[in-house]
């Protein structure tokens, strides 16, 4: 992209919000990895909040996902009730700035600060991997419990991967992907009857975060839920979404700075362990456990795939799908060892 002015956008956004409090600063406190565009704004008043700039996707998804979470941080019941930051309002509605010229179509959305204490460590014990799991499986029964409450979401994993397959059908989608697209079309097929024959689409969708990277959210001393800001990957979808991330925290080589989307820690004994206290806290179905693949293809194709290049720097977007395209991706059907999952579930 050209260079663009994001202050300069995110100033305009809060004069459409109130111009009656002055700006004084704006630091950028962007992740590194990511494309994303995310600031401190400090006022003439001392307050400050925090705003998120997206350029990527549909304005209509962002404006639609976001609603959704701001619902769900008013409607979680305790000991959720404050996880979750919550958007600023103007009036009755969820305020979102949008701005398009020649260049860029982009929107704003603020958010109130969120308290935060602790980053899960780097590389969990068993005993933080079984109090992580019991919290995992505590919140996903909460979010089951609003999932009525909440706005609908016209999002689905079915949409997206048709999104993915109409723009292989175009030509700048051929061009990007000329190297790949017998192997992207068939993975979207293999994801397409799958899902259909596991009842997919009758699981519960309730709200999933999907990215439970440390740097995402905060934990108490004993590993509760304590804060969350980052929302990039929100959907409402099957609870599933969130486990291949779930075993990422709690794989053997734990959080990393450089990494791979591997499908290995799926089979570790560290995520066995997750997902058996996961399973006696809030029971998961067989089919639930064997869509765990199906979601790890999704991840794949969507996030990083169709995506990569938006969530990612250049260097980090490269180096993902090449690794998607040469290894995980064609290694899926081979890599997935459902016994020792359905096994630690009881099944």
């Amino acid at each position: 992209m050209a260079y663009t002015n994001f202050n300069q956008i995110v100033r305009e956004a809060w004069e459409h919000y109130d111009p009656s409090r002055e700006i004084v600063r704006i630091v950028d406190v962007s992740a590194k990895v990511s494309t994303n565009h995310v600031y401190r704004i400090t006022l003439k008043d001392r307050n400050f909040i925090i705003a998120k700039l997206s350029y990527f996707g549909k304005y209509e998804h962002f404006l639609e996902d976001h609603t959704i979470i701001n619902s769900l941080s008013n409607n979680l019941p305790f000991p959720y009730e404050n996880f979750l930051a919550r958007s600023l309002m103007k009036g009755n509605e969820l305020f979102v700035y949008r701005f398009q010229d020649d260049m860029v179509n982009a929107w704003v959305v603020f958010y109130r600060p969120v308290k935060t204490k602790t980053k899960l460590p780097r590389r969990l014990d068993e005993d933080q991997i079984k109090r992580f799991a019991n919290e995992a499986a505590r919140f996903h029964i909460a979010c089951t419990s609003i999932r009525y409450t909440l706005p609908k979401s016209s999002k689905t994993m079915l949409v997206d991967i048709q999104d993915l397959t109409d723009l292989l059908d175009t030509e700048p989608g051929r061009f990007a992907f000329r190297e790949h697209l017998d192997l992207i079309y068939e993975q979207c097929e293999m994801f397409i009857q799958n899902y259909t024959a596991l009842d997919a689409g009758s699981m519960d969708r309730i709200p999933v975060f999907v990215d439970w990277n440390i740097g995402n959210f905060s934990v108490t001393p004993g590993l509760k839920l304590y804060s969350r800001w980052d929302y990039d990957w929100f959907r409402m979808s099957s609870r599933i979404m969130d486990f291949y991330f779930f075993s990422r925290v709690v794989s053997d080589a734990g959080d990393r700075t450089v990494f791979t989307y591997n499908m290995d820690v799926l089979t570790q004994d560290r995520f066995l362990l997750f997902l058996k206290t996961y399973h006696n806290k809030f029971p998961l179905t067989e089919n639930e456990i064997l869509f765990l693949k199906e979601c790890y293809r999704f991840f794949l194709l969507n996030y990083v795939v169709k995506y990569g290049n938006y969530f990612f720097h250049e260097v980090f977007a490269r180096k993902l799908q090449k690794e998607a395209f040469e290894t995980h991706l064609p290694s899926i059907e081979k890599e997935f060892k459902p016994k020792p999952l359905l096994s630690a579930s009881g099944f």
